[in-house]
């Protein structure tokens, strides 16, 4: 197969033999909800490449490539009457430098000038409407100039990436970002065009993707008709994949390489999977460029896995959006980071727009955390939505946010060099000891704040912050086997070959209950090992070491039971 992973121009993937999901029929399913559509996913999502769909699919333009580009695909066997009939105006707005007012603001007016431009010239208007967008200083200048020229056609207009530098200078910057993009901001000037080009009829459709809602409120204020999707349970699916989806793409590798297909299905969806928009979608869906990543880094000689199975453009783009973090109550965010971490769950009121002039709480938190993807929707209770990290992928990018929290709090550093020299001698050894001297100098050098709170679970959390700094295991906490939840299992996963796995289960034991506490502490351990070790899906597992580790928050003990 040819993976398409980092293309976005659907002609190129559909013509040059690419694999492609056929996500073609929810261009209907557009048509039938309306004219003006927003549609928030996480980064890298899959969502250029449907907005590109949309361009090649109304563009008059590419009225004779229609059927090379569509025939095989359900929009091209279904199509609609609108089908090649749009003058196409694409803007995007990402790589926009975010270091000042200066640059934000030249860049942003760089993007609209080139747009404009460029459709103009494409559609064959004058030389001289070129010019006149030239000519005008601001993008609101431009915009409405550009809309005065083409007021007798009926135009479809395509915005990808809308907040892409909005989420950065939020993150940096709060008050640059209530001046670019609250009221007479500049940003809001530039979407007030959009709104008057609507209610004239010369924009005839618009669709808008973006990560965030952070500027809808610019974007939508006084626009009652424009309809948000990101919500919509009939558009959970609209870009991302879905299991059955994942399955098909994943075949062709389970029959050259003899892979079990559900085994390897299971492990992509236990990486990659997790999102759902609505609660009652009926599935969740993969982040398709994850997916992707995947396909296109399957070592086929050895049949082996990536041995990053995140890619590294992708991690840096969370990375980043790790910053905001920092929005708001830097504790109170942290406190939902520590329960995300310990319970697996919160739960918030998802808000559908942003006003960070009257503040910016718990619940708008979350709700960033669920834009980005850092957490998914689970179910709704009475108290609200219920929200819990999706998957394996960025169950690692929060344990290394983690590590750097607890460093950041605690003016203390924990050398990344040697928690993979430790993971390794558990690996190569069984030596756990490495690792435990780690903890155990972690432990001694934390606040009085975090000892008050201290339990099993936060022991847990901190074994694990450590151990998500080795790529060498597949990493499982408290996953159900035969009713029972062993606190960590560090598994064999392609393509790293261990001699060595391990079962962990950690006990805190209060230095108020004395010698007798710390002594029922261990005992209750070895018993709940050995319970785990008579599972049949434990007992089968090779190369098992199963471990006791007790501590009353200073010393550890650890007890090797297999």
């Amino acid at each position: 197969m040819k993976i398409p992973y980092g293309l976005s121009n659907f002609k190129k993937v559909i013509t040059e033999g690419f694999v492609y999901v056929d996500k073609t029929a929810y261009i209907a399913a557009l048509e039938d909800d309306g004219q003006y559509h927003f549609l928030l996913r996480p980064r890298r999502f899959g969502k250029s490449l449907f907005i590109s769909a949309l361009e090649y699919y109304y563009d008059v333009k590419h009225q004779a490539d229609f059927d090379a580009i569509f025939s095989k695909l359900h929009i091209g066997q279904h199509p609609t009457p609108t089908r090649s009939s749009y003058q196409v105006l694409f803007m995007e707005f990402s790589g926009i430098a975010t270091d000042s007012a200066e640059s934000v603001y030249r860049a942003f007016n760089t993007k609209v000038d080139v747009a404009l431009r460029n459709f103009l010239k494409r559609y064959e208007y004058p030389q001289q409407a070129q010019a006149g967008v030239a000519a005008m200083t601001s993008p609101y200048e431009k915009m409405e100039y550009f809309f005065g020229v083409t007021a007798n056609q009926k135009l479809l207009l395509l915005l990808d990436e809308y907040d892409h530098f909005a989420n950065s200078i939020l993150a940096e910057n709060m008050p640059l970002f209530k001046t670019i993009v609250g009221k007479g901001g500049f940003v809001r000037s530039f979407y007030e065009t959009i709104k008057a080009a609507t209610q004239r009829g010369t924009v005839d459709r618009l669709f808008i993707t973006g990560v965030t809602p952070i500027m809808l409120d610019s974007l939508t204020s006084g626009f009652n008709i424009g309809k948000n999707l990101s919500l919509q349970e009939d558009f959970n699916a609209a870009v991302g994949f879905t299991k059955d989806e994942v399955a098909g793409l994943l075949q062709p590798l389970a029959v050259d390489c003899h892979l079990d297909a559900s085994v390897l299905l299971n492990d992509v969806t236990r990486w990659y999977n997790g999102y759902r928009f609505h609660a009652d979608a009926p599935e969740t869906v993969y982040n398709a460029n994850m997916v992707l990543y995947f396909l296109d880094n399957f070592d086929t000689k050895r049949c082996a896995y990536p041995k990053k199975m995140l890619d590294a453009n992708i991690a840096s783009d969370y990375g980043k959006l790790m910053g905001l973090f920092g929005i708001g109550d830097r504790e109170d965010n942290y406190k939902v980071l520590d329960e995300l971490l310990n319970t697996g769950e919160v739960i918030a009121r998802q808000a559908e727009k942003f006003d960070f002039d009257k503040g910016f709480f718990r619940d708008d938190f979350i709700s960033l955390l669920a834009y980005m993807g850092f957490v998914s929707l689970q179910r709704e209770e009475l108290a609200g939505e219920v929200f819990a990290i999706p998957n394996h992928v960025m169950q690692e990018m929060y344990f290394q946010y983690f590590k750097a929290e607890l460093e950041r709090r605690n003016q203390i550093e924990i050398p990344n060099r040697g928690l993979a020299s430790a993971v390794a001698s558990l690996a190569a050894d069984d030596n756990i000891q490495p690792l435990m001297d780690e903890m155990q100098r972690v432990l001694q050098v934390l606040s009085n704040r975090d000892f008050m709170k201290m339990d099993e679970k936060h022991i847990k959390t901190l074994l694990l912050t450590l151990l998500y700094h080795s790529p060498v295991y597949y990493i499982q906490s408290e996953r159900e086997m035969n009713h029972r939840y062993p606190d960590i299992l560090l598994l064999e996963r392609s393509p790293y070959a261990v001699p060595h796995q391990h079962l962990i289960e950690l006990k805190y034991a209060k230095k108020s209950e004395g010698v007798k506490g710390w002594e029922a502490k261990r005992e209750e351990g070895i018993t709940q090992v050995q319970g785990y070790l008579s599972v049949p899906e434990i007992a089968t597992l090779p190369k098992l070491s199963a471990w006791v580790v007790l501590t009353d928050s200073e010393q550890l003990n650890v007890v090797k039971i297999q």
